[in-house]
């Protein structure tokens, strides 16, 4: 990597930092949980799928996951349209979806969802502010329904 697009990924994580900054106390909590997801998936969340002498090794174990890349989608909406109205659409098109106007979107990892938040924009670019984390109960809830 050059030391200008090092530069450019420096400016643009501060860009992030400050527009998080502004989201004021409300985001503080929310972001406070994301900063730091090595510690909600502590070692004692894999204590159980080692061997009763291995806690100490534990922290290396997690770290042999954090760098395997996943999916991660921000969802707008849904919808199901017939074949034949897809072969209509043409530039201009406006494709009707199931989301209201303001509600929070979806963010899926592996096309599992485990948050919702709302768009923001810093230096033109979009993104998202997470506004509500699933927890892990209710993430093995929605598995198991599977």
């Amino acid at each position: 990597m050059s030391a200008e697009e090092a530069n450019t990924q420096d400016d643009m994580a501060d860009a992030w930092a400050a527009a998080l900054a502004e989201s004021g106390a409300g985001g503080n909590a929310v972001a406070s949980e994301v900063a730091a997801p090595a510690d909600q998936v502590a070692p004692a969340a894999f204590a159980n799928f080692s061997p009763a002498g291995a806690a100490a090794g534990a922290p290396n174990d997690i770290n042999m996951i954090l760098d395997i890349p996943v999916q991660l989608t921000v969802e707008l909406g849904r919808t199901r349209i017939p074949i034949k109205n897809i072969l209509q659409l043409a530039q201009g098109s406006v494709v009707e979806l199931d989301a209201l106007a303001g509600e929070p979107m979806d963010v899926l990892v592996n096309g599992f969802l485990i948050a919702q938040g709302e768009v923001v924009v810093v230096n033109d670019k979009f993104g998202i502010r997470l506004t509500d984390i699933v927890t892990p109960s209710e993430r093995m809830r929605r598995l198991s329904k599977l």
